[in-house]
C-alpha cells in the first residue's frame, strides 16, 4: 500500500484516525501497531512476519544489553543483535548481487535466488540497530513490547523514512500531546508532501521515461533527462518525508526534518547536510565516529570517509551504480576538504553551478543501472558523439513540460515557503491567509485525487530500498 494510493487516502487513513482518537491513550500505541502491521502485510504477510521477528530480536536483546550493561557480555549481545538484524537485510537485499559478482569473477553459473525485497527493510533495519546500540551506550531499554514495536513498525516512516531514532521518540511513545492545531499542521504537511509526490515527482518521472525511450537523442534531451530525474528523486524522497512528518504530527509525534532545500547548496558538503539528513546523521553516529572519524591518522580518516560513502551508496540499492554514486560524493567531499572548498566560497554563482552539475551527473548514475549507458548520458550533456543540440521532438517535449519544469525548479527552493510565511504573518493579509490556505489545501487534495484516478503511472522509488 502506498501513501499515494486511493485505498490509503480514503480508507486506511480514515479508519485509523477514527479508531486512534476513539480509544484511551494507553491503547493508542496498540492501535498504531495493529494498523502498521496491516499496512505492511498488505504487500505480503510473510514480510510482516519477518519484521515482527526482527522487532522481537531487538526487544529481547535490548533487555539483555541493559541488564548486563557494563559487563563484557553486553558488548557480545550488542554484536550478536546487530549481526542478526543486518543479516536479514543482507539476505533479502544483497544475496543475488553477491551471486552475480561471484559468477562474474569465477566464471561459474550459480543460479540467482530471485529473492523479493521486503519494502522498507533498509529503514527498519537501521532503526533496530540504532536502538540496540543506543541501549548499549546508556539509553533505557523499552520494557513494553507494544511501544517498541509501534516505534519500529510505525507506518508513516516505515517504508520511506525518515530514519527515526528511538531516542528521538522514546518520550513521545509514553507521553505525547494531541491537539487540533498540531493535527491541522500534520494534515497541511501531508497534503503538501502528497502533492509533491503525485503532481511533480510523478510528472518528472514520466518526462524522464519519455526521454529515455526516445530514439533520437540531443544535448537538450540529455539535459532534460538529468534535470527531470534529479527533480523526480528529490520530490519523491522529500514528498514521502513530508507525508511521514505530517502523519506523525496527527498522531502526536515530532519527526525530525529530512530535507532542507538541498539544490540551493554551494558544495557537496553542504548538499549532504541538507539531503536525506536522517541517513547522513545515522552513518555519522553509527559508522563514521565508531571507526574513529577524523581523530585518526590521515590515511585512516580517508579510509573511514570512503567506507561511509561506499555503504551509503550500497544502502540505496544492490547494484554497482549505487556504490559508484556513493563513492562519487565521497571523492567530492575529500577534494572539497583538501582544496576546492576555499575556492567555492569565493563565488556563489560558480559554486552553485558546480554542485548542480555534480548532482545532475550523479543522479544519472543513480537512476540508470548500466554504468556504460549512464556514462553515455553524461557525455551527452556535453555533446559527446557529435549529437545535435536540439530537434523538433526535443522542443515539443520542452514546451509540453515547461510549466511543470519551472514549477518544480521553483518548488525546490525556499522561495514559495518564504512568500507563504510572509503572506500569512503580515498584518494586512494574515486573516486572508487563514481562509485561503485551507481552501488551497482542499483544492490540492482534489487535484491529486483526480490525477490518481486518471493516471496509470505512480512509480515507487523505495522498492529498491
Amino acid at each position: 500500500m502506498l501513501f499515494s494510493s486511493l485505498t490509503f487516502l480514503y480508507l486506511f487513513i480514515a479508519a485509523i484516525i477514527i479508531l486512534y482518537f476513539a480509544v484511551p491513550f494507553k491503547a493508542k500505541n496498540a492501535v498504531l501497531l495493529v494498523f502498521s502491521l496491516f499496512f505492511y502485510a498488505w504487500g505480503g504477510v510473510k514480510y510482516a512476519l519477518l519484521m515482527v521477528l526482527a522487532i522481537t530480536l531487538g526487544y529481547v536483546f535490548g533487555l539483555l544489553i541493559e541488564k548486563y550493561r557494563g559487563k563484557p557480555i553486553a558488548k557480545v549481545f550488542t554484536g550478536v543483535a546487530v549481526a542478526c538484524i543486518i543479516s536479514f537485510m543482507l539476505y533479502f537485499k544483497y544475496t543475488d548481487f553477491f551471486i552475480e559478482n561471484f559468477n562474474a569473477i569465477t566464471g561459474l553459473s550459480i543460479p540467482l535466488l530471485k529473492i523479493v525485497l521486503p519494502i522498507g527493510i533498509s529503514f527498519y533495519t537501521f532503526q533496530i540497530i540504532s536502538y540496540v546500540i543506543d541501549v548499549y551506550r546508556g539509553e533505557k531499554a523499552q520494557k513494553n513490547p507494544i511501544n517498541l514495536a509501534a516505534y519500529i513498525a510505525m507506518f508513516p516512516q516505515l517504508i520511506a523514512g525518515p530514519i527515526v531514532r528511538y531516542s528521538d521518540v522514546a518520550r513521545e511513545l509514553e507521553h505525547r500531546t494531541h491537539s487540533i492545531t498540531k493535527a491541522a499542521e500534520g494534515v497541511r504537511r501531508f497534503i503538501i508532501g502528497l502533492s509533491k509526490k503525485v503532481l511533480i515527482a510523478n510528472s518528472m518521472y514520466d518526462l524522464s521515461e519519455i526521454i529515455y525511450a526516445a530514439e533520437e537523442k540531443t544535448v537538450l534531451f540529455y539535459w532534460m533527462y538529468g534535470i527531470s530525474i534529479a527533480l523526480y528523486i528529490y520530490f519523491d524522497f522529500s514528498g514521502y518525508s513530508d507525508m511521514a512528518i505530517g502523519l506523525g504530527k496527527i498522531f502526536g509525534f515530532n519527526f525530525l526534518e529530512n530535507f532542507n532545500y538541498p539544490f540551493i547548496s554551494k558544495s557537496a558538503t553542504e548538499f549532504w547536510r541538507r539531503w536525506h539528513m536522517s541517513l547522513g546523521s545515522w552513518f555519522r553516529d553509527y559508522l563514521y565516529i565508531p571507526l574513529g572519524g577524523n581523530r585518526v591518522p590521515k590515511w585512516r580518516w580517508l579510509l573511514n570517509i570512503f567506507a561511509v560513502w561506499m555503504f551509503t551508496g550500497f544502502w540505496h540499492g544492490a547494484a554497482w551504480n549505487f556504490i559508484i554514486w556513493g563513492l562519487f560524493f565521497g571523492i567530492l567531499l575529500v577534494i572539497e576538504k583538501f582544496w576546492l572548498l576555499k575556492y567555492l566560497e569565493k563565488s556563489k554563482f560558480i559554486s552553485r553551478i558546480y554542485i548542480l552539475l555534480a548532482v545532475i551527473t550523479s543522479f544519472i548514475v543513480f537512476q540508470i543501472p548500466s554504468l556504460g549507458e549512464a556514462f553515455t548520458y553524461i557525455g551527452g550533456l556535453f555533446g559527446a558523439g557529435g549529437i545535435p543540440f536540439a530537434s523538433a521532438e526535443t522542443l515539443y517535449y520542452l514546451r509540453s513540460y515547461a510549466v511543470l519544469l519551472i514549477a518544480a525548479l521553483v518548488g525546490s527552493t525556499p522561495l514559495i515557503k518564504k512568500l507563504a510565511t510572509r503572506f500569512s504573518t503580515s498584518e494586512k493579509f494574515g486573516k486572508i491567509a487563514n481562509i485561503v490556505e485551507p481552501v488551497m489545501l482542499v483544492v490540492l487534495f482534489a487535484v491529486v485525487t483526480a490525477f490518481l484516478v486518471d493516471s496509470s503511472s505512480n512509480p515507487f522509488l523505495y522498492f529498491r530500498f
